[in-house]
């Protein structure tokens, strides 16, 4: 029986994108845009600060190695306030009636401490969580697998009867070899249909 639920924030819970920022930097240029995010802000650097580097030694080393762009990777800290839109209202429902039904909610997210406590101040239902567990903090990131067993120390869970809901497919197949009941979140639609068929009321 499912009595907790261990949830991702990025693009689960929270609607952020670079491309939100940076887009105004390509007017009609959609493909000079996703080159940029994808090739000079990918993911695997971000990731970097999501593990606990500083932004003041991540963006200076990416400047390095993209001069062409270093006033827009410098823009980085200023500009990320505008990539996160807020919360995806779907999945925020979702957790406020798993909460009303007596489900224990907590959050285990790749994020930068730098970053988190913006998002905590601009998205209410983080508040609505026991505890959460943020890659930065810790200095280590999904899909490792000692930040499974960190948050199932942190939050005291019982792997078996938590479900874990993260939308990279690398980290729900982490999360299921942790002993979590883990599902990869595509929709919130489809999260629902995945929760009912656990036997959770959503």
């Amino acid at each position: 029986m499912i009595h907790t639920a261990l949830f991702d924030l990025g693009k689960v819970l929270l609607d952020w994108d670079p491309r939100y920022y940076y887009a105004r930097h390509f007017p009609g240029d959609t493909d000079g845009l996703e080159h940029f995010v994808r090739h000079v802000i990918p993911t695997e650097w971000i990731v970097e600060m999501d593990a606990g580097k500083p932004a003041a030694q991540a963006i200076p080393e990416r400047q390095a190695l993209f001069p062409q762009h270093a006033d827009l990777i410098g823009q980085w800290s200023e500009g990320w306030p505008v990539m996160l839109r807020g919360e995806i209202e779907g999945t925020a429902e979702i957790i406020r009636t798993l909460k009303s039904r007596g489900i224990r909610l907590y959050a285990l997210t790749n994020f930068s401490a730098e970053t988190f406590p913006f998002a905590m101040a601009r998205c209410p239902t983080l508040h609505w969580f026991e505890d959460i567990v943020v890659s930065g903090d810790i200095q280590l990131i999904k899909p490792d697998p000692r930040i499974y067993a960190h948050a199932i120390r942190q939050c005291s869970l019982e792997p078996q009867s938590t479900v874990f809901i993260d939308d990279s497919m690398p980290n729900v197949e982490a999360g299921n070899a942790a002993g979590l009941k883990a599902l990869h979140f595509s929709s919130v639609e489809r999260l629902r249909d995945d929760l009912r068929g656990l036997g959770l009321k959503v």
